[in-house]
């Protein structure tokens, strides 16, 4: 249980103090560059005093994610395997799916860098379509599932108090539609200093408690960095904002919280931990549906339903705090749920 914390306590520094680091560095060549986030109309007007501040900051946390799961997971597989005489089936199927998690994060962080660099150097203020975006999202989402089904994976999930479910072919269309709408739902999220930072620290402190119960180490030190990483960023996102994370940073952490999902073969623990985000997309859905419905009426003051409470007075620290907290909440339960009703 010792080396389970100096373990877990190594990574989330590590990751801490790589990302924390960057941004010394990151956002004054970020200036430099004229990396300038354009603040569009249809969000709140008192947004337009943030114009010009640096947008792909998630740079920071995606660099130090990334490196601190591969060395940790690489000296995870050292100890776990025999690599005298090693061969690809002796790599814990933990660590290949570590791996692949990885991919589905930086392959879903490439999308938002390609979408962030139109938008700041080619000057196109929308960057990618979002049938473009669709289309990259679910082929990245197709190839990681395939890539599950290659390392061993079915068809089955487990589901708390339920057991194991095989849903056949339909887990794909359901994973990779979940994936898809995970990952935007994270980026909608993405609209209030240390907003979505925060709520992923607490996402990733869930996933961490829950991998850390279930005995795995590796996956348990890659939330870590994960909090770590988020913990760093806010160093420099937190209100007011130094630098934006951009749709490179939002579409990574989309990915990253579905990858830790499925990684522990439990993508429904996606809806509890993940409930703020999922609201998010939801307010958008409904406004847009009530708009469409009423012929211009609108359910909220502005969606997503962060900026309907900006408009109804909160400030962002408010709503990052109370958010944060709902989080938490609901990442407690997700824990109960596995601990109640699969450990």
């Amino acid at each position: 249980m010792m080396i389970y914390g100096i373990w877990t306590f190594c990574a989330a520094l590590a990751a801490f103090i790589i990302s924390a680091v960057l941004g010394r560095f990151l956002i004054p060549y970020l200036h430099k560059l004229n990396f300038g986030q354009t603040i569009l109309d249809i969000g709140p007007s008192w947004h337009k005093n943030k114009q010009g501040t640096p947008t792909m900051g998630g740079i920071m946390f995606i660099a130090a994610i990334t490196v601190v799961t591969i060395i940790s997971t690489i000296v995870y597989i050292f100890t776990g395997a025999d690599f005298i005489n090693t061969y690809f089936a002796d790599i814990p199927k933990e660590s290949l799916l570590i791996f692949a998690g990885l991919g589905l994060a930086l392959a879903n962080g490439l999308i938002g860098f390609i979408d962030d660099y139109i938008k700041v150097v080619k000057k196109r203020n929308l960057g990618l379509t979002a049938k473009q975006k669709l289309v990259f999202q679910f082929a990245v989402a197709a190839i990681y599932l395939a890539v599950l089904g290659f390392f061993g994976c079915d068809t089955a999930t487990i589901i708390p108090f339920v057991g194991e479910v095989d849903l056949g072919f339909f887990y794909y269309i359901i994973a990779a539609v979940a994936i898809v709408g995970i990952v935007n739902a994270v980026n909608l999220t993405d609209g209030v200093d240390g907003l979505d930072g925060s709520i992923t620290f607490f996402a990733c402190v869930s996933f961490m408690l829950i991998a850390s119960m279930l005995d795995s180490l590796g996956l348990t030190a890659m939330c870590a960095a994960s909090c770590g990483a988020c913990l760093g960023f806010l160093v420099w996102n937190s209100h007011p904002a130094k630098v934006f994370m951009g749709d490179t940073g939002s579409l990574f952490l989309g990915g990253l919280v579905c990858a830790l999902a499925f990684a522990m073969d439990m993508p429904i623990l996606l809806i509890p931990v993940g409930i703020v985000y999922i609201a998010e997309e939801l307010s958008v859905i409904l406004q847009v549906s009530y708009f469409k419905l009423t012929h211009g009426k609108r359910l909220f003051k502005m969606s997503p339903i962060h900026h309907h409470f900006e408009m109804c007075g909160w400030s962002e620290v408010k709503i990052v705090a109370v958010f944060s907290a709902v989080t938490a909440v609901f990442g407690a339960v997700a824990f109960a749920l596995v601990y109640f009703g699969v450990k």
